[in-house]
């Protein structure tokens, strides 16, 4: 039987119809997502060589591999997909549970941040994708629409990107002539001017030369700028990078414990010394965790009480577990920085928030009702200025002891008060 339509009656085409892999453009999307995060790492990570070239290779493939299975998708290229979206997630795992010591830059094990969890979750989505799509192989379907997925992965690769320019590194780099340039001031790419002569066209060389410790001008610590620990006699490149990358990373993440109310909703505690000038804060569940000098977990912050009530922050103290001995710390800085410990403050027993209530006596010992603070390396990084620089320890009674034949260090070259 026929059924006439009415003249103006609209007629419904059926929608578009073709051969394609299920899920393969969605896979492709993630996939280039993930390699445009890794590309915005690229540049903050150019102090490891290595490192770098993994995260140009890893970013290569990623968009590369997207592109084409975009369009020109075949099985055997979904498999070629998981496979290298499978090895990139698997070595950030590694990373993140226990460090890979054969590459530079990533020996010890880093918390996981947000930019690089959304890179890993899109290589998942990638690899899981790709595999299911080389599993089912060719159907017949409607044509693959690219507008919902891809705004899913921006939504996702823009934030991760801007989140990763947080994790700043370092602002010194060795030239070929062996001279330390120094990256946040302006200087010459080119050829290197003679040692203690004017570079061409007049302006002076930046570079600090192995045989001239002073090229450089010593710029007191600002949390403002850009950061700048150079001209200190003894210090390596290598020292000074560490010192700076620490410092930066500080200045930029630490202000989220700002409010101390939010910092107490994760578990921190004051241990009761805000008549000092300084109110520290700990969380005592961090310090013998595996996440150290990382300013997302610090074991401790410090306060320091304003006249109308308030707290203002102004350091980290990051601590190390405490069975890590003082003369087994990191050398991070070098002569930039120095650990120290507190083995003469004695705490009260309370096992959540201890105060401390007072000193040890001439033996050593704290009185029975109290507890000596866990004898745990640490070192303060300042987010304000300071007169020893941006390492300085508290002065006063309290203010901790080094190691055994050491002085305590007081950067005055980077020191407001100097």
């Amino acid at each position: 039987m026929t059924i006439a339509m009415q003249p103006n009656e609209p007629v419904v085409s059926p929608a578009p119809t073709t051969d394609r892999l299920p899920g393969i453009t969605t896979a492709a999307i993630a996939s280039i997502g993930a390699g445009v995060i890794h590309a915005g790492a690229i540049g903050i990570h150019n102090e490891h060589a290595a490192l770098a070239r993994i995260f140009v290779a890893v970013a290569v493939f990623q968009i590369g591999w997207g592109m084409i299975a975009l369009f020109k998708p075949s099985r055997w290229f979904a498999v070629v997909g998981a496979i290298g979206n499978t090895v990139a997630v698997a070595g950030w795992l590694a990373t993140r549970v226990s460090g890979v010591s054969f590459i530079e830059g990533l020996e010890t094990r880093e918390a996981a941040q947000f930019a690089d969890t959304a890179c890993a979750v899109l290589g998942l989505v990638a690899v899981g994708l790709a595999l299911a799509a080389a599993l089912v192989g060719l159907r017949t379907a409607n044509i693959g629409r690219l507008t919902f997925p891809s705004l899913i992965v921006a939504a996702i690769a823009i934030p991760a990107m801007i989140s990763g320019s947080a994790h700043v590194h370092a602002h010194s780099s060795v030239a070929a002539d062996g001279s330390v340039v120094n990256e946040a001031l302006p200087h010459d790419h080119g050829a290197p001017a003679a040692t203690g002569t004017p570079a061409a066209g007049g302006t002076t060389d930046t570079t600090v030369h192995a045989h001239q410790a002073a090229a450089v001008p010593v710029v007191k610590y600002d949390p403002t700028k850009p950061i700048d620990l150079g001209g200190v006699d003894g210090v390596t490149a290598e020292q000074q990078a560490v010192a700076e990358n620490l410092v930066a990373f500080t200045v930029v993440r630490l202000p989220q414990w700002s409010d101390f109310r939010t910092a107490e909703a994760a578990g921190f505690h004051s241990i009761g010394d805000a008549a000092t000038g300084v109110e520290h804060f700990i969380q005592w569940s961090w310090i013998n965790d595996d996440v150290t000098l990382n300013p997302d977990k610090p074991e401790s912050l410090v306060y320091e009480p304003q006249p109308d009530g308030t707290k203002k922050l102004v350091s980290a103290m990051y601590l190390l577990p405490d069975t890590v001995a003082l003369d087994q710390v990191p050398e991070l800085g070098g002569k930039l920085t120095q650990f120290h410990v507190h083995n003469n403050l004695c705490f009260t027993k309370d096992p959540v928030a201890p105060l401390v209530r007072g000193l040890t006596d001439a033996a050593g010992n704290c009185p029975a009702a109290l507890q000596k603070f866990p004898e745990a390396p640490m070192i303060h990084v300042w987010i304000t200025p300071q007169d020893c620089g941006p390492f300085s320890a508290l002065e006063g009674i309290g203010a901790g002891q080094v190691a055994e034949g050491e002085t305590k260090l007081c950067d005055t070259a980077h020191g407001k008060g100097f």
